[in-house]
């Protein structure tokens, strides 16, 4: 069989990277009946959108799958003076059975009409499971993922293809991805004012619970708050000051008063953390994720994951949770918290120091000088400012790159990961 365009020389070439096959306002005057519809697609490999809609539609030349008819159908609009014959035998057509793409072989494929024609092996099937046999570059995954996300608002499944020649000797080389094809149930997604959106490519998981997200949103407000007042008490930038000869008011008071409440709370909210780690039913919350290196394969991950991090890496590994590096990050947090509390409680204490309780929390300023621990509270509080810029802008990141819905997950509660997919951390979605 030879699959070529040249059956069509007089028609015109079709050069954009992504076109609808039926036009809206032609399909919407038919009458739609029952079966399935194509609705363009996205090349990656160098094909125009009718000769990989041709790769995509070789099947067995006697199939009655919806899928398989929706693409000859779609082959004979795109060639009015005659479609290229797609049909192979039962014998060079393997169905999609262990796996969750088929393959064809072709005899005699010619990727443009100048090229040789050469054995070919075509698989054909769902998205994520044809990249992890082509392995596109990581510019073309993003590329595919945030297509077959836009194409998944409107009711289409992504048919994803990939190619590999066959040489003289019998071996088969490497994969090439060559895009996807979208194709959905006719009378579904977008028809009128209606649009029916779908999710069947993704899984949507409950993480956080509600406490814990309430924890975290009260500490952006408590940190924020401390922040503010403590810099102010260290170097009062608004406002009548004592160094200008003016009368300050209670300005500075109400700023101490508001950083020691905070300060008190943010210790509550701590306690209450501290209580979920050992007490929740919820193993993606409880103290063992603390620590999240068991094994050389999580050592193996921490590496792959910083890697993916500083650019050098394509891909990371997935987790439903924290990976390693952003775990190890939070308990650093954790623990680099807990030390502020301590100290800001034993500074607080020099105030009380009738009180034998409070007496005893003043020691640290008594063994390391209260110069010191002030200055250790300052640079801390300049380390969490550093922490809030790099935490929004890796979350930002992360959302962009894995479309998992991780930014609003502290709204929510829950994060989107793909069928299929492997995470470390769970089961196979």
């Amino acid at each position: 069989m030879r699959l070529d365009e040249s059956t069509n020389r007089n028609s015109n070439y079709v050069p954009q990277r992504q076109v609808e096959f039926f036009s809206s306002g032609e399909q919407s005057r038919e009458k739609r009946k029952p079966g399935v519809e194509v609705g363009g697609g996205l090349s990656v490999g160098g094909l125009s959108l009718r000769r990989l809609l041709t790769m995509a539609a070789v099947s067995p030349a006697d199939s009655t799958d919806p899928v398989d008819v929706a693409l000859r159908n779609s082959l004979r609009f795109l060639f009015r003076h005659g479609a290229p014959e797609t049909g192979v035998s039962r014998e060079d057509f393997d169905p999609a059975k262990d796996r969750r793409y088929s393959l064809a072989r072709v005899h005699g494929f010619q990727r443009t009409k100048d090229s040789p024609a050469e054995k070919t092996v075509i698989i054909r099937g769902d998205l994520e499971s044809v990249m992890n046999v082509a392995k596109p570059s990581h510019q073309d995954r993003i590329l595919l993922r945030k297509n077959a996300q836009m194409a998944g608002s409107r009711g289409y499944r992504c048919l994803a293809v990939a190619s590999a020649t066959v040489g003289d000797n019998g071996e088969l080389g490497a994969f090439r991805m060559e895009g996807f094809v979208n194709v959905r149930p006719v009378g579904t997604g977008l028809q009128d004012e209606d649009l029916t959106p779908t999710s069947d490519d993704w899984v949507r998981l409950q993480l956080w619970s509600a406490g814990l997200r309430f924890l975290h949103w009260l500490n952006v407000v408590l940190i924020v708050l401390l922040s503010v007042t403590g810099y102010y008490i260290m170097d009062p930038f608004f406002g009548d000051t004592f160094f200008r000869g003016i009368e300050t008011g209670f300005l500075m008071g109400w700023m101490r008063f508001i950083h020691f409440s905070c300060g008190f709370i943010w210790i509550a909210v701590g306690l209450a953390r501290a209580f979920i780690a050992f007490f929740s039913k919820d193993r993606y919350m409880r103290w063992e994720t603390f620590w999240p290196i068991h094994s050389k394969e999580d050592m193996k991950n921490l590496g792959r994951t910083l890697g993916f991090y500083t650019f050098l890496r394509k891909e990371g590994p997935l987790y439903v949770a924290h990976n390693p590096l952003q775990q190890l990050t939070y308990t650093s947090i954790y623990i680099v918290g807990a030390l502020q509390m301590l100290i800001g409680l034993s500074l607080y204490a020099l105030y009380h120091m009738s009180n034998p309780v409070w007496a005893f929390i003043a020691l640290p300023c008594s063994w390391f000088g209260i110069p010191i621990m002030r200055l250790l509270h300052v640079m801390i509080m300049f380390l969490f400012w550093w922490f809030v810029i790099a935490h929004i802008y890796l979350a930002f990141r992360a959302d962009s790159l894995e479309r998992h819905g991780g930014v609003s997950a502290m709204i929510s509660g829950g994060v989107w990961m793909r069928r299929t997919s492997r995470p470390v951390d769970a089961p196979e979605l």
